[in-house]
């Protein structure tokens, strides 16, 4: 039984800074199950990339969009190069510094 594995970039606007908001993506991303990383961009927003099963990856776009970190305001959820891909590129989701 093989599952699509699928990678897609994001970029999260709005009040996604000083709210814990990589910590909580960092620990959903590892109850969901998918890898990949997070940063804070110099524009205010935080980017990165998700990897893994497509359902579990949609699930944490899903989370992205629409959940966040608890005293966090998503306003705009941007997602990009969205693909299947034959292999995971990372072990683990982490923070980018």
């Amino acid at each position: 039984m093989s599952k699509v594995l699928k990678s897609v970039d994001y970029e999260i606007l709005g009040r996604v800074q000083g709210v814990c908001f990589r910590m909580y993506t960092e620990e959903k991303a590892r109850k969901v199950g998918v890898v990949g990383w997070i940063r804070n961009s110099r524009e205010g927003t935080v980017t990165g990339q998700v990897q893994g099963p497509e359902d579990k990856v949609n699930e944490m776009m899903n989370w992205l969009a629409n959940v966040g970190s608890p005293s966090c305001k998503i306003e705009e959820a941007n997602f990009s190069n969205e693909k299947e891909i034959s292999k995971l590129d990372f072990d683990s989701f982490f923070t980018r510094y």
